[in-house]
């Protein structure tokens, strides 16, 4: 097995406990209300929303991903970190165990925010379909396009 390490940076114009609060401990009920053209659901399937609880993500119909699992490995909201595992997907099934993304949403000047995100690769065997420059364009993209959204949402309001 494999293991492929990036690290990636997205500038977010919103203060860092904000995005954290939305990425980290409101994300099952902010996904849905602020993407429905792409997410269906997203919910506690076991534990109590703390570490090692299990979260998934149904994404709505004509998408190349249909469902993804997420295991909640951290949450520290002191120091504005969390960390999860997607443990199950429809797609890279064959290739990939597990990815385990680190985020920590550190300050700017500005009173925005760099969430640093540190995502490790688990991969099956050889699997060569799976290499950074292909991880960087597909997820790093809509990763950042995440952000942007909930960048979009915090801005057009600020009071939530």
């Amino acid at each position: 097995m494999g293991v492929i390490t990036l690290e990636n940076e997205f500038p977010i114009a919103v203060a860092p406990s904000k995005v954290f609060r939305a990425y980290c401990l409101e994300i099952d009920t902010l996904l849905p209300k602020i993407l429905p053209e792409h997410i269906k659901s997203c919910e506690i399937i076991e534990g109590n929303g703390g570490p090692g609880s299990i979260r998934k993500i149904t994404f709505v119909e004509g998408k190349e991903l249909s469902y993804a699992k997420q295991k909640l490995e951290a949450i520290d909201e002191e120091n504005l970190t969390c960390s999860f595992s997607l443990i199950e997907a429809n797609v890279w099934k064959d290739a990939v165990e597990k990815v385990t993304y680190e985020h920590k949403f550190v300050p700017t000047p500005e009173g925005g925010c760099i969430c640093k995100r540190t995502s490790t690769y688990y991969i099956k065997g050889d699997a060569a379909e799976i290499n950074n420059d292909k991880i960087n364009d597909v997820y790093g993209k809509k990763t950042a396009g995440l952000f942007k959204v909930i960048e979009a949402y915090f801005l057009a309001n600020p009071d939530a």
